[in-house]
């Protein structure tokens, strides 16, 4: 009768403390390991800074303007007066794109203008300036 009372006396105890701290450690280990996953395709530029910038939209497509005044849509060089048919093609195929203009800071401003107003006259609406933020 003795050793009855003390098997219920000592039941084991479940620690759920532990296992949540493990759950939140391999949450924040898949997290960060996705982040380096992501691999972006841009041409370098070197982007003027603003102090109020946000990030790329996963369905975007990069217009640079390079420091020597060419014009890349994504990677692939074009004339000026070809981008409005190229968008015009893209805004077929889906037309919620949204342009992100990527415009040196040694590109004369008129270059960029340029482009831009090429993009608004093809019918893009959604256009976003690319720029660095301050740091």
């Amino acid at each position: 009768m003795k050793l009855r009372s003390l098997r219920v006396e000592n039941q084991p105890q479940l620690m759920i403390i532990p296992m949540i701290d493990i759950i939140f450690f391999l949450l924040v280990f898949f997290m960060m390991s996705t982040l380096y996953m992501v691999e972006q395709h841009t041409i370098p530029v070197n982007l003027p800074q603003a102090a109020a910038s946000q990030q790329d939209k996963p369905q975007s497509i990069n217009v640079t303007v390079l420091e020597n005044g060419n014009v890349m849509f994504n990677m692939e060089e074009m004339p000026v007066n070809l981008l409005a048919k190229r968008v015009n093609l893209e805004l077929g195929k889906q037309s919620d794109t949204v342009f992100i203009l990527r415009g040196d800071k040694q590109v004369p401003y008129g270059q960029v203008i340029a482009v831009l107003d090429e993009l608004k006259l093809s019918g893009a609406q959604r256009v976003a300036v690319a720029v660095e933020k301050v740091r």
